[in-house]
């Protein structure tokens, strides 16, 4: 599976940097970082990691493949 998540705000480098496993893009005053993820849990993992770095999630969606 692949997702999408779009946070509020442009990310530095080093922020981007706490989530290796993914890819990141900035546009419009948003971040999207965006890759595969293996199972459930390593989206709920992902998704804590953005709530404990205060990230505002504003969106999160699945990705065809």
């Amino acid at each position: 599976m692949r997702y999408e998540i779009r946070v509020d705000g442009q990310m530095t480098e080093t922020l981007a940097k706490a989530f290796p496993e993914l890819d990141h893009v900035v546009m419009s005053g948003q971040t999207v970082l965006f890759g595969p993820v293996v199972d459930e849990a390593q989206l709920f993992g992902l998704l804590a990691r953005c709530q404990s770095l205060g990230l505002h999630v504003l969106e999160m969606r699945q990705m065809p493949e």
